[in-house]
């Protein structure tokens, strides 16, 4: 299988996919899903990993994520994987690899292709058919952005609706919803490979900046 993308540069947006290894369902429990959230709000407490979305679903996970320039990204990830899949193996006596070798970064511009590659992860497990509305799936964003917890929060909201070009949180709250009930009612709830595969998602300018500064070839 060829080597999965991590490029970062700061002030981007990453969409980041790791699958379980040989995408077997090893985050099938809910406790599992629960202890890679508890990791990824110590990824943001210790390094300051700045996240906009996630959903972790039975054998993957999705990020979005903005790069802060810190070295953030790559310290959280390690962390995160690390000691997910060291809890699994110690609990179940298994000396297999938890992860595949690499995950995958997509960058997204912000602004309308931001918000498409958000719902896109919103509704990772209607797709699967395991929910009919991305609320019903504790395991992801879309419950925090509408009703932020008062602590234990991972999604970092002011940097979400900066990144958006939304001006207040009710706003920002309101759009989500309408976006996601919009793709739900539309082709725009099936699977995009765009967004999981590319090096870069947006605008051709944008998509061209990131190809020259990477030294890669990219796709709209």
């Amino acid at each position: 299988m060829p080597r999965a993308h991590r490029h970062h540069l700061p002030s981007h947006v990453w969409h980041i996919t790791h699958r379980c290894h040989k995408q077997e369902f090893l985050l099938k429990f809910a406790c599992d899903r629960r202890l890679w959230r508890y990791w990824l709000y110590q990824a943001r407490r210790r390094y300051g990993l700045c996240v906009l979305n996630y959903i972790v679903t039975s054998n993957q996970v999705h990020l979005l994520v903005r790069d802060e320039g810190r070295g953030e990204i790559p310290r959280g990830m390690q962390l995160i994987a690390g000691r997910v899949g060291q809890a699994y193996n110690r609990r179940v006596g298994r000396k297999d690899a938890f992860w595949e070798d690499r995950y995958h970064a997509t960058a997204v511009e912000t602004g309308t292709h931001l918000a498409r590659c958000l719902v896109y992860i919103d509704l990772n497990m209607v797709r699967a058919g395991v929910v009919q509305h991305p609320r019903e799936w504790e395991a992801s964003g879309y419950r925090e952005i509408q009703d932020p917890p008062g602590g234990y929060r991972v999604i970092e909201q002011q940097a979400l609706k900066e990144s958006l070009e939304i001006g207040s949180f009710p706003e920002l709250r309101r759009c989500h919803r309408m976006w996601v009930d919009d793709a739900l009612g539309s082709d725009r709830a099936s699977r995009d490979d765009r967004w999981t595969t590319s090096v870069a998602v947006g605008s051709r300018p944008y998509v061209d900046e990131v190809q020259r500064a990477l030294g890669i070839r990219s796709e709209i």
